[in-house]
Order: C-alpha cells, then sequence, then structure tokens
C-alpha cells in the first residue's frame, strides 16, 4: 500500500481538499458534459472512443472505467502529470490561492528528501522569473529583447501573458543567480540551463537569448525555448532545453496551458510549427491555438490534443512543400481517429505574418471558409501534380489510400472512399480493394494501441466454479459504509420498536456486540478506521476515505462510490416516471446484508469448528464440548435463515 507523507500540515490539506472542486481542475483536462448527476469524458488516460470516465461533483471523486483508475482531485493530479502527492496539494492551493502551513513534525532529514523531489520543479520556475525580471527591468533586456518583442508586433499583454523573457549577454549570469540563491551545481547542470567545466568555468546556455517559456498542461514551466538575435555567430538560431526529469519533446505542446480552454470551449485545435506562430494568433483574438515548436508531431502530442477535443485544423505555409512535409504528421492525427482539415495560407504567408495583418473576426471567417478535409486537400494536390499521367496518378491514389487504412473508425474509412472515388473519377469497388490489400499486406506505419483481450470464462463439465459468498457481503458491507455510511436510518430492535441510527453506527453496533470480524484484512482495517472515528464522533464514510493518503484505500472509495451506470433524471422529468433509488430501500439493504453476513460468519465457524474434531490428539471431553457448541451455533443459524427466506 502506497502512503504518502508531506511536508504541509493537517489544516492546509483540509482547507485544500474543502475547496478544491474535483470537476473544475478535471474540466481543465478533460472536456466533460452532464451524465445525470455526474459528468462524462473521454479517458484522459486511454484512447476510447467511448467516454467512460465519470467525474461525481456531489461526491468530489471521479473514476475511469476503462482502466479502473480513480480516486479525489490530488490523486488525479498524480496520475495525469505524474506529481508526487506534495506535487499536488502545492499545485491545487496554487489555483486556488490557499496560503499553505508547513508541518513541524518532520525531521530536517525527511524535508530534505522531500524537497529534493521538487528542486527541478521550483529551480525551472526560478529561472523564469529570473528571464522575465531581465526583459523588463534590466537596460540590457530593455534594449534588446523586449525591443526584439515590440518590432515583432507584440503587445505587453501576450508578452506577459505568456512570461516571454531574456538571457543577457554575459557567460553566466544565470548561473551565478541561482548559485547565490542557494541550488547545487547538480540541480542547475540537470535542468539544461548551465554547462560546467572541468576546470570550473560556468556557462549559460542560453546567453543572449530571447526566452519563451514551455508549460506543463497543467502551467508548471518545464523548458525554455530561446532565439538569438545575433546574425554574426555559428549558433543555432532556436534553442530547446534538453530533455530532463520534467521536460520531454515529444509530450510537450507548446501554448497548450495557454489554449486549452479555448480548445474545449470551441472543441478544435488548431495546430502551427512556431512559438511566434502562436502569439501572434492570441493576440489576434484567436486562442485555440498550439505548436509542435518546429520537432516533429508524435502520438503523446496528438493523444495530449485528443484528450480535449477531437476537431484538429493543421495551419501551415502557403508552400505546397512544406505541406507535403506535413503528410506524416497528419497520418499519425488520422490513426488517433481525430477529425483533421488543413488550412493553406496565401503563399508566402505563415501563421504568425497572417494574423498580424487580419482581425479576429477576419481570421475566424477565414478559418471558417478555407479549412478544407484532409483526404479532399490531399487528393487535389496530388492530383495537380500527377496531371493527366496515369502511372503518378495510380501512385497517389495508393498513397491516399494508405492515410485512410490508418483510420480505425470504418465507417470513416467507407466515407472516405467514397469522397476519393468522386475525386479521382474511379470506381469505388477499386478502392476498396485497393484497401483491403494494404490492410493485409502492409503492416500500418502508426499501429493502434493493442486492445486488452477479452477474458472468457468457460465452465467446465468436470469442476464447479466456487463462489465465495462472504466475500460478496463483505464487499456489500464496505460499500454500505463508503456510499452511506452518513445516511440516517430507522430499524426495529428485539422488541419491534422503532429506532433511529446512522448505518456505520449500526454496522459498528452489530460487530461488536456480536464480536464479529471481517475475513479480508484490508477491510478489516477500514472497519477498525471507522470505529476510531465513532469513538471520537466522527462518522468516516466514503468522504473520508476518498482523502486518504494511503493510494488503495483512495481507489476502493472511489470504486464503491462511483457506479458504473445511473439513474436518468429524464425518467421523472420528462417521462413522469418515479424510480426507487437505493436511499429508498437503504435501512431494508442494510438489516439484509447484516443478517446474511451473521449467518455466512456462523456458518464458517461451524465448519472450523468440524474440521478441528478430525484432530486425533483431542480429547473426548473436547470433542464434546465442540460438539455442543456447533449445535448452538446451528440453531442461531437456522434462526438467521429463516429470516433471510422471508426477506427473499
Amino acid at each position: 500500500m502506497k502512503k504518502f507523507q508531506t511536508l504541509i500540515s493537517k489544516n492546509s490539506i483540509d482547507t485544500i481538499f474543502n475547496t478544491a472542486r474535483v470537476e473544475e481542475v478535471i474540466g481543465d483536462f478533460v472536456q466533460l458534459k452532464r451524465a445525470g448527476s455526474s459528468l462524462k469524458g473521454l479517458s484522459p488516460f486511454t484512447d476510447e472512443k467511448t467516454p467512460s470516465f465519470v467525474v461525481s461533483p456531489a461526491k468530489q471523486i471521479w473514476k475511469d472505467f476503462s482502466t479502473g483508475k480513480g480516486g479525489n482531485v490530488v490523486s488525479f493530479l498524480m496520475e495525469l502529470e505524474q506529481f508526487s502527492y506534495p506535487e499536488a496539494l502545492r499545485w491545487l492551493a496554487k489555483r486556488y490561492n490557499i496560503e499553505i502551513e508547513e508541518d513541524t513534525t518532520f525531521s530536517p532529514e525527511q524535508k530534505e528528501a522531500q524537497k529534493s523531489k521538487e528542486s527541478l520543479y521550483i529551480l525551472t520556475e526560478v529561472a523564469k522569473n529570473f528571464f522575465v525580471n531581465q526583459l523588463h527591468e534590466s537596460e540590457e533586456g530593455n534594449m534588446i529583447g523586449l525591443s526584439y518583442f515590440k518590432e515583432r508586433g507584440f503587445s505587453n499583454e501576450i508578452i506577459k501573458r505568456f512570461e516571454l523573457g531574456y538571457s543577457p549577454n554575459k557567460w553566466d549570469a544565470f548561473a551565478e543567480y541561482a548559485e547565490k540563491k542557494g541550488y547545487s551545481k547538480e540541480v542547475i547542470e540537470a535542468s539544461g540551463l548551465v554547462s560546467y567545466k572541468e576546470d570550473g568555468k560556468r556557462f549559460d546556455k542560453f546567453r543572449e537569448r530571447v526566452i519563451f517559456p514551455i508549460y506543463s498542461y497543467s502551467g508548471r514551466p518545464i523548458g525554455f525555448g530561446g532565439r538569438i538575435l545575433r546574425n554574426d555567430v555559428k549558433a543555432a538560431k532556436y534553442l530547446n532545453s534538453p530533455e530532463n526529469e520534467i521536460y520531454f519533446k515529444s509530450k510537450t505542446l507548446y501554448g497548450l496551458f495557454q489554449a486549452k480552454q479555448a480548445i474545449l470551449k470551441k472543441d478544435e485545435c488548431l495546430l502551427v510549427e512556431g512559438y511566434t506562430d502562436v502569439l501572434s494568433m492570441h493576440q489576434a483574438g484567436i486562442e485555440n491555438v498550439v505548436a509542435s515548436s518546429g520537432t516533429a508531431l508524435t502520438k503523446e502530442q496528438i493523444v495530449m490534443i485528443k484528450r480535449l477535443t477531437s476537431h484538429v485544423t493543421v495551419m501551415y505555409d502557403g508552400d505546397a512543400a512544406g505541406i507535403r512535409a506535413s503528410f506524416r504528421g497528419i497520418d499519425m492525427i488520422l490513426a488517433q481517429e481525430l477529425n483533421v482539415k488543413i488550412l493553406p495560407l496565401p503563399e508566402g504567408e505563415d501563421p504568425d505574418s497572417f494574423a498580424k495583418k487580419h482581425s479576429s473576426s477576419e481570421l475566424s471567417a477565414y478559418i471558417k471558409d478555407h479549412s478544407t478535409d484532409f483526404i479532399k486537400f490531399k487528393a487535389n494536390l496530388l492530383l495537380e501534380e500527377a496531371k493527366q499521367d496515369p502511372v503518378k496518378k495510380s501512385e497517389l491514389i495508393r498513397e491516399i489510400i494508405k492515410s485512410i487504412a490508418l483510420i480505425p473508425n470504418m465507417i470513416q474509412r467507407e466515407l472516405y472512399i467514397m469522397e476519393t472515388a468522386k475525386i479521382m473519377e474511379i470506381r469505388e469497388d477499386v478502392l476498396f480493394k485497393t484497401l483491403a490489400q494494404i490492410d493485409n499486406r502492409e503492416e500500418p506505419t502508426f499501429p493502434i494501441a493493442d486492445r486488452k483481450p477479452e477474458l472468457t470464462i468457460v465452465p467446465s463439465n468436470n469442476k464447479k466454479i466456487v463462489v465465495n459468498h462472504l466475500t460478496i457481503v463483505e464487499d456489500e458491507i464496505i460499500k454500505l459504509i463508503m456510499q452511506f455510511g452518513d445516511l440516517e436510518v430507522e430499524l426495529k430492535d428485539d422488541k419491534n420498536e422503532l429506532y433511529q441510527t446512522t448505518v456505520i453506527e449500526e454496522i459498528v453496533n452489530q460487530f461488536n456486540h456480536n464480536d464479529l470480524q471481517l475475513s479480508n484484512p484490508f477491510y478489516q482495517s477500514i472497519l477498525d478506521e471507522v470505529k476510531i472515528g465513532l469513538e471520537s464522533n466522527e462518522l468516516r464514510s466514503g468522504t473520508y476515505f476518498s482523502r486518504s493518503t494511503n493510494q488503495d484505500i483512495t481507489q476502493l472509495a472511489t470504486q464503491m462510490m462511483i457506479d458504473s451506470h445511473s439513474i436518468s433524471e429524464n425518467w421523472k422529468l420528462k417521462q413522469g416516471i418515479s424510480t426507487k433509488t437505493i436511499e429508498d430501500s437503504i435501512s431494508k439493504d442494510l438489516f439484509d446484508v447484516l443478517l446474511r453476513f451473521k449467518a455466512l460468519y456462523i456458518e464458517n465457524e461451524i465448519k472450523t469448528l468440524m474440521n478441528s474434531i478430525k484432530d486425533p490428539e483431542m480429547t473426548e471431553i473436547e470433542r464434546s464440548e465442540i460438539i455442543k457448541k456447533v449445535m448452538e451455533l446451528t440453531k442461531i443459524k437456522m434462526f438467521f435463515n429463516s429470516h433471510l427466506d422471508r426477506i427473499i
């Protein structure tokens, strides 16, 4: 079991959990739609086609039925962003402007170990602030860096929103600054910002460059892009941070953090190539835009977009050569079952220059009017190149069919085949035969992730499938605690008189009075925790356990609090049909479950006692006592069974 320790005080943790809203946080990452009292969306952890990711605003938990993962708002960030427990808490505290108190009970060694895990993130944040400060506060930064951004037409708002910066023309300006702040050479070098030589010399890698901070999906600075402004040096025009523990080029899209809300709202993502393309589009009012930052598009980047939308429009320069070079990336997008459109710009234009010449309304109109379905665009482009050459035309048709073969959705495939047949003036059956040949003979360049095989249980004629009824009933008891632990119920006592209690109080009372134990040690540990809470007048139900630092308990609480199916409110609102909920019959269910547990518990006790009689070393007196005990238990079991028969 994973249990997490944190330097953050319990009061601060409670404040974070009470303030943070799971639907708001997850809504930053996943497109959620209302489904009864819950919200649903596509899993951010798999490439599923049917939404199985459920968020419960009322219970403040989430459950991903495609992977079995689930938990609270903190565990979501830990799963998605690979945060540590304290990192997730600090991220939430920052989002909701909560001041954190440190826990003073940790030893200096424990504190140092925790801080070392976050050092790279913290140093990258320090570096970003350093570059921003240099741009705005230093004379060199104003004259060189800020002047460059102004000459490129970027407003103060955009410069501040994207936290653009400048690295001064000094060999070790940042290295000196970071060391004075107390950061070790090992951490500074691990960040990729500074190189240290054996002779002790140090060199800032982004020296004399304007800086474009690169953010994670959740908004933490993880790396930098830098552009050199001088033409008389033999250095790369653009430089990116090297990969390290927090920055991976293949899993990063520039501008995604700033664009994700707009992408969710418009249900479309515009894909461009460079940093300035993103900045200019944002400045023009088009904010649902991200860049691959000059690197080849990767599957991981596409999956990040897919979390937010299934519609991608690729914006490229007006020249046909650049568009042809992009075909590989577009094929990868198709393979992920996204709808792809191409937006060619006028010759000589790129997204940066084009955005600067047009207003927001003009850009929106241009995007709407000139976006072309990928297959149609590719067919027309290649047809123009082939002219009337039948051999070239045959080759380009096969190239188009290869792209269609990458699409997993069979309906989409058929529609694209029909469209291609019209454009190419060729029979559909010929194209379908070509598609079948490609499917059978050629390995897809970008295969779809393997699906997990379904498990089929075939009963044998000679073997019986053994069902442990006690385990099933124990599941139901823990589920009652998690789902309805604090719910008030009305029951009858031995004198047939009504009394009111809560689900938790009744379960604990029955277990204590009859000296019962759950056979599952994990479940028993949860019940023990419930008993401890009750001693201090606290009803520890699912909400309490969903906030546990024990990951296994959090997962269990989520699993038992969220059902894969729920009764739609429309039955009553639109159809006028009232349906009974579990809450309506909770008193009966509680009585039933506890009675069944007692009957099964006694049955197990009887089996254990009967097995003990077989011991050859047992005396007759001992054996007689056991048989007497078995008879007493059998009477009690018969009493319970008679009540169960009435219930059934």
